[in-house]
């Protein structure tokens, strides 16, 4: 689902006992000192707590969080950033009679002589989530102020127990649907500075509420890092640190879930600061945008008849079709000059043996492969076969939809070795000879075919794996919507393994925004609206509640929600590339639309030291297998990771490379000396991570404070 609902936190009644209170505390203090608090909570704290003396040994502190769920969306959402992340975390379950209980032996002991903390850092869904005065939230506090462990409140109200005053004093509560809301400079300073200052809360449908909260005013001790402005002038916060009693909370008074646009870009900054900017787990901004069937034509869609001719998708269909969508040479060029001034690069996923073809047919002349070819080093290029055929089972398609043919013995008849190997191979040596730099470990079959495909073909052409082998191909592109997991072909060592890449509902058939609105009515209408009813049968679907309108359809419904279908992609840690067609660049162009609004929806909410990243497809491929190892190590309790004083120490298991972000100055030792760790991406440091030569753990020292 897209949209929370939520209204009101755990324990907590729709509207506040203390909203009633007539007191009012001291408003918060003065900027400039809140800035100076924060500044002295920095994320890489090393003051010795209070509660042990500075002569005790430094103690050890566990890279885990401890996450207590109460079944809300709020903890839902948080515990989602962490494991997508690859955050090690333990989940207590405050539903579950047979929990463990949460007292000083389950939170704390000694190793080595020295004192430990389990968890660096205490996830709950309100501040008293184990009653305000239960031996449960006793032993908690204690633990956090003797180690000095920072907790989130996932999602609470507006009151003097979380450092605010209530809302009835000058604050606000309602539905937050729409509203702008501002990074304070101390959040900018601290934990949210790879933001660019403003942020709006979704309003997907105006007829339903979808973040609620409470806004109030800051009292001492509380320092804001998300606000907005409230009736009667000055500001009110719905996010920050409230500093009592030794603790430290990050205070979140408004509803969410996981999927929403602005959890999803605060995100980071909650674990960061959660994590005082030193854990387990990396997280990026991605976009990969594969351009499929570049030098081919694609079929067209047809209105009337609401079917592709061309590609065996209507009764009676001979393959052929009529007027054909192919990108021109003024497309290429519009799209090279689009590339420079968006500051992104498209990978452009070929089929050379279809310009060949073009070319013969159309009188010796290709106007766009001649444009493409010169431009070729302003984009990335990905084999696409040579000409596109299907290469899994022999299809039949004297029926609608298509079946696997059979031989006389009812066996499946399939593509050849030979025939992939050539396919794949003929296409890499046309590249190399128009001087186009081609990764040979990385393929997109047609339709991703070869692969399996269902309903038709529910196990993979058991010849694809050897003809991968064959010309080297270690990255082979899968359709995310069917296999949304990364998997390995064949069985062989060092076989190549999948890429899902996200598919985006711009249509490969369609060259302008009536053929596209038409097509989406057809999908997402009902069979009363003269849809096709699929969006009634399928259970991952929503019809429409009326069709689109043929003209405006494209640009006031179907752009704006691709386009935030793909940015929620982006802020989800998710490097699958999307993949659209070449047809999406000719005509109407309709593919740049989608992408410039998710680009500068982006660049609105981000700083420059958090730019997107584009990676390549076999970049992809190595982001999915090591995460995978990664989560297997944890679930199998393989990873030790914990902080002494400024030295960080991670082990894994031999061969699994670990997932590490630190402030930075951090530094990786060495077995002589010390390097520089990391890259930098939104203010801190992060990498995937090993023990270097004849050493069995990664050692970091972290910069003094």
């Amino acid at each position: 689902m897209d949209s929370g609902r939520i209204r009101t936190p755990r324990n907590a009644p729709g509207t506040a006992p203390g909203d009633r209170s007539p007191s009012r505390a001291a408003r918060s203090a003065p900027r400039a000192a809140r800035i100076a608090a924060l500044a002295a909570a920095a994320l890489v704290a090393t003051a010795v707590p209070s509660a042990r003396a500075a002569t005790d040994p430094a103690p050890r502190i566990d890279l885990t969080v401890l996450v207590v769920d109460d079944g809300g969306s709020a903890v839902g959402a948080i515990t989602a950033e962490l494991k997508g992340s690859g955050v090690p975390y333990r989940r207590i379950d405050l539903n579950d009679p047979n929990r463990p209980v949460v007292n000083q032996a389950f939170l704390s002991d000694t190793v080595d002589g020295r004192p430990r903390a389990k968890y660096q850092g205490v996830v709950l869904p309100h501040e008293t989530a184990f009653g305000p005065d239960s031996a449960e939230q006793t032993a908690l506090r204690a633990y956090e102020r003797t180690f000095g462990i920072p907790q989130v409140d996932a999602y609470t109200w507006s009151h003097p127990g979380v450092g605010l005053d209530y809302t009835t004093e000058g604050g606000m509560s309602g539905v937050l649907d729409g509203v702008t809301t501002s990074v304070t400079a101390a959040g900018k300073a601290g934990p949210f500075g790879y933001l660019a200052g403003s942020l709006t809360f979704e309003d997907n449908d105006p007829a339903v509420a979808e973040s609620y909260g409470y806004a109030g005013r800051p009292r001492a001790g509380y320092t804001s890092y998300l606000d907005l402005p409230v009736e009667g002038g000055g500001r009110a916060s719905l996010v920050g640190e409230y500093a009592a009693d030794g603790r430290r909370e990050l205070v979140v008074t408004f509803a969410y879930n996981q999927y929403q646009r602005q959890f999803r870009t605060l995100a980071r900054g909650i674990v960061e600061w959660l994590t005082q900017g030193i854990h387990l787990g990396q997280s990026r901004n991605y976009l990969s945008v594969h351009v499929d069937d570049v030098f081919a034509p694609d079929a067209r869609w047809d209105s009337a008849r609401d079917c592709t001719p061309g590609d065996f998708d209507c009764v009676g269909d001979d393959g052929e079709g009529a007027n054909p969508i192919r990108m021109t040479a003024a497309d290429a060029q519009y799209a090279a000059a689009w590339q420079k001034a968006s500051g992104f690069t498209l990978d452009m996923v070929y089929n050379g043996g279809q310009g060949e073809q073009w070319r013969t047919e159309h009188g010796g002349t290709d106007p766009l492969t001649d444009r493409l070819v010169a431009d070729r080093a302003q984009y990335r290029w990905i084999n696409h076969t040579y000409t596109h055929p299907f290469l899994g089972c022999v299809q039949d398609t004297t029926v609608v939809p298509w079946q696997c043919a059979k031989d006389a013995k009812g066996a499946t008849l399939w593509a050849s070795r030979a025939e992939l190997s050539a396919q794949i191979r003929d296409n890499h040596d046309w590249a190399v000879r128009k001087g186009i730099a081609v990764d040979r470990s990385e393929l997109v079959t047609g339709e991703h075919s070869g692969l399996r495909t269902l309903p038709q073909q529910p196990v993979d052409n058991p010849n694809l794996a050897g003809a991968l082998a064959d010309n080297g191909v270690k990255w082979i592109a899968s359709d995310n919507s069917r296999e949304p997991q990364q998997r390995t072909v064949g069985t062989a060592t060092g076989a190549a393994k999948t890429v899902p890449r996200h598919p985006m509902n711009v249509y490969y058939n369609v060259g302008t925004a009536a053929e596209m609105a038409d097509e989406y009515n057809w999908v997402y209408t009902s069979r009363a609206d003269g849809g096709s009813g699929v969006c009634e049968s399928d259970p991952a679907s929503t019809c429409l509640p009326a069709p689109l309108p043929v003209a405006t359809g494209y640009a006031d419904h179907i752009v704006p929600q691709e386009a935030r279908i793909a940015l929620s992609h982006v802020l989800g840690n998710d490097p699958r590339p999307h993949y659209v067609h070449q047809s999406n660049l000719a005509e109407e162009r309709l593919l740049y639309p989608v992408l410039d609004r998710v680009l500068a929806d982006y660049r609105g909410l981000f700083a420059p030291s958090a730019p997107l990243v584009n990676p390549a497809q076999r970049d992809v491929g190595t982001e999915l297998t090591r995460r995978a190892a990664w989560d297997q190590a944890l679930a199998a309790g393989k990873v030790t990771a914990y902080r002494i004083g400024t030295t960080v120490t991670v082990k894994a298991p031999a061969g699994v490379t670990a997932p590490v972000t630190a402030p930075e100055g951090t530094r990786k030792r060495l077995l002589l000396g010390t390097t520089a760790f990391g890259t930098a991406y939104a203010g801190t440091r992060s990498a995937w991570t090993a023990p270097e030569l004849l050493q069995s753990a990664v050692t970091l020292t972290l910069p003094a404070t």
